[in-house]
């Protein structure tokens, strides 16, 4: 479990395909040399495992599911990635909670440069677009975001200075790709709220009207 407040950037040294597995090197000096085999860590907003660590790199195998619902089959030399470990539980939880189980991605729309922040403009598949509210939390690439307004297939959110210089969402360009995974309580609320009032049916969609007429407004 993570909380969306990126520790550092890492930099993809290499890509090796073997088999079903692709070995992914990524350079972390902050934190590389603290870290164990087994460990948990968020790559660009996907849950990874720890499978080797040195002083400065560290590696983790993802598998076929992963490079399906992310943007890793993107990666190259070179590529910038948000890093975070996994949270204590004896610490504050800042952010939102965050499980880096990848709901699928979305591409950059439309990118607003403000004098001291910048509002980025994403689309999306509608499964996504039925887990996000506005003012509500999304993870963006890793980075817990405030959203600012949801339409049939796009949201917006907006970045203060700090997350512009300290994570990889200000090398976004238009229609890039980024990982997308909405909140976790969201998710069980809608599951139990479809399996509650849809019967045998647990795949019929949960919609306002529904909400309303079962007194939520």
């Amino acid at each position: 479990m993570f909380t969306g407040l990126i520790e550092t950037i890492g930099t993809v040294q290499s890509v090796r395909h073997q088999s079903d597995i692709w070995r992914i090197e990524i350079s972390a000096p902050l934190f590389s040399a603290e870290l164990h085999l087994g460990d948990s860590v968020s790559v660009a907003g996907a849950c990874q495992t720890i499978v080797s660590c040195e002083k400065t790199t560290f590696c983790v195998e993802t598998m076929e599911e992963t490079l399906n619902r992310t943007n890793f089959s993107t990666f190259t030399k070179g590529t910038h990635v948000n890093l975070e470990r996994a949270m204590r539980l004896d610490a504050r939880v800042d952010g939102h909670l965050v499980a880096g189980h990848v709901d699928g991605t979305a591409k950059v729309q439309k990118i607003e440069q403000y004098k001291n922040t910048k509002k980025y403009f994403f689309s999306t598949s509608s499964d996504i677009i039925t887990g996000i509210v506005e003012k509500g939390s999304v993870a963006v690439d890793g980075v817990s975001l405030t959203v600012i307004d949801v339409s049939n297939n796009t949201f917006s959110v907006e970045l203060i200075p700090t997350t512009i210089a300290e994570t990889t969402i200000s090398l976004l360009k238009i229609r890039d790709t980024v990982n997308i995974e909405t909140d976790i309580v969201g998710k069980y609320i809608m599951k139990l709220m479809q399996t509650r009032f849809s019967g045998k049916d647990a795949k019929a969609k949960l919609t306002l009207d529904k909400l309303a007429k079962y007194g939520w407004s």
